[in-house]
């Protein structure tokens, strides 16, 4: 999931309505959401930059994992890539979607406004060694996703029609209760959901407003973008509309929309930016070089050495969420008989949004060197991409403008059933409480992009990182459960019980009807 935290949140909402209730948020609202931040993002500080405590938090946790699983995340990789290939899920697998669709449906939530204004934001702060440090951070995070997505397959509901439910909260209560901490369980599962339900809406709002703001800047200053600008409801309920089409038909049809999507813009943007790095090649080694001795001994940045770490860990945490728990959640309605699968098969999601996409955008800034001299109180870090893009083409802008709207509507089908799920955990697993979280989530949708909301935004991105304390001390938890599952599949993966599809058995048939 993308938050806003540590973007360039500037709404500027010009009507006199949308104006009036900002100044309201921000009045009764506004110290509330202040205070939260304050203790979410309580920071310490170390050799003069101040370290988020959270931040730490999910880190080590994905340290831990890698180490736990014995880099389990770099062993599996190619087998992660046969699972979404199909070649090991069987006719009879129980579930909604296959993990293709899943692990679409997840990186729709993750690849976002973030791989494009949280990085630039993030090496114009950090130096270009915030990279170097993003990297290691989002390898460290592929561990933290197997382990929480293989749970939530694990400890998942799956009813007689075949739909499935599950996430951190199904794995929280009953994960914890078989160790014998059912009390602690069930407080962490209600407190999860609840946080899940209120994120979500925030961050839905927080999309809609960029998604509004981009689609006004590009519109430029002609009829066409003054109506845009006075009329920003008016692309909220445009959105809204076209969000309601595919959300009302549930995860299958999120993951059929998200799975053509995803790697539409993914394609989309990562060509962009190899079409800048291509014309700056001879610029590329002394791009890497500055990245690799930024992160040891960056000069002229904020924090030195410990600013750039700092900085790399807080946009790779951010961007690929690992350790939140909201990925689990589309995770946990794959086609599969073996938990761990999924796991394999998460790991690839912050390879592809933290190593692969935030990296593309890292070197397109570098490379140009537009992030030197830039202020990112004067200018939004989407305007600091935007330049990179423009320095080669003047009509590259555009190309990025469609990959803003693509990412940010992307996440906003993502959220709405994280959020309903959380939504349906605490008042019901059914349909009418979910329609109904459907019904206020496309409001905020239309809200978010008239208003600024930023109290409200603040507190909903506040609220997020709680998921992450709460998520963590459960997979602590269930560490044993977890190195158990994959250790004993693996096992079974490389002695021959688990085969392809397809494949002759040594009994003559074909494997197939199971994964065994």
């Amino acid at each position: 999931m993308t938050t806003p935290f540590s973007l360039d949140f500037a709404a500027t909402p010009t009507t006199s309505l949308a104006g009036s209730v900002d100044d309201a948020l921000e009045k009764y609202f506004g110290p509330l959401a202040d205070w939260l931040a304050d203790v979410v993002f309580y920071s310490v500080p170390v050799f003069g930059t101040e370290v988020p405590l959270i931040v730490t938090w999910l880190v080590i946790c994905g340290m831990f994992f890698t180490i736990w699983l014995k880099f389990l995340n770099v062993r599996g990789m190619k087998h992660a890539v046969d699972l979404v290939r199909g070649k090991y899920t069987p006719a009879d697998a129980q579930g909604e979607v296959t993990h293709f669709q899943a692990l679409a449906t997840a990186l729709s939530s993750t690849v976002g406004l973030g791989n494009i204004a949280g990085v630039a934001v993030a090496i114009t702060i950090g130096g270009p060694g915030a990279a170097f440090w993003m990297v290691f951070a989002g390898f460290v995070g592929m561990s933290t996703k197997m382990a929480e997505c293989m749970l939530a397959v694990k400890y998942r509901h799956v009813r007689e029609d075949g739909t499935v439910s599950g996430g951190p909260m199904y794995y929280l209560r009953d994960g914890l209760a078989e160790l014998g901490f059912a009390r602690i369980g069930k407080f962490l599962a209600v407190a999860w959901a609840a946080f899940m339900m209120i994120a979500a809406l925030g961050t839905n709002a927080f999309q809609a407003n960029q998604a509004t703001q981009q689609l006004v800047g590009v519109s430029g200053d002609g009829s066409l973008g003054a109506w845009l600008d006075a009329n920003r409801w008016a692309v909220g309920v445009a959105m809204a509309v076209l969000a309601a089409a595919v959300i009302i038909g549930g995860i299958k049809s999120i993951a059929r929309v998200t799975s053509v999507m995803v790697p539409f813009m993914a394609v989309l943007y990562v060509l962009a930016c190899l079409t800048v790095l291509l014309t700056h090649l001879a610029d590329i080694p002394g791009a890497i070089g500055e990245i690799v001795t930024g992160a040891f001994s960056p000069e002229g940045v904020a924090g030195g050495a410990v600013g750039a770490l700092i900085v790399g860990f807080q946009r790779a945490t951010f961007s690929n969420s690992a350790g939140v728990g909201d990925a689990p959640i589309a995770h946990s309605v794959v086609k599969t008989n073996r938990p761990p699968t999924e796991g394999f098969v998460a790991s690839l999601e912050p390879f592809v949004d933290t190593i692969i996409v935030c990296s593309m955008t890292a070197m397109t800034i570098v490379v140009t060197g537009t992030w030197k001299g830039s202020d990112v109180a004067d200018v939004s870090g989407i305007t600091l991409t935007s330049r990179s893009f423009e320095s080669v083409v003047g009509w590259f802008p555009y190309v990025l403008a469609v990959a803003v709207l693509l990412f940010a509507f992307s996440t906003i089908l993502s959220n709405s059933y994280y959020g309903m799920k959380g939504f349906g955990y605490l008042f019901g697993d059914r349909a009418k409480p979910e329609m109904v979280y459907k019904g206020v989530f496309l409001c905020f949708t239309v809200i978010g992009a008239a208003s600024a909301l930023g109290p409200v935004i603040l507190f909903a991105d506040s609220v997020f990182f709680l998921l992450a304390l709460v998520n963590v001390i459960g997979l602590y938890f269930l560490a044993r459960v977890v190195r158990r599952e994959f250790t004993n599949y693996w096992r079974d993966l490389h002695s021959g019980d688990i085969r392809e599809v397809g494949e002759i058995s040594e009994t003559g048939g074909r494997v197939g009807a199971s994964e065994r």
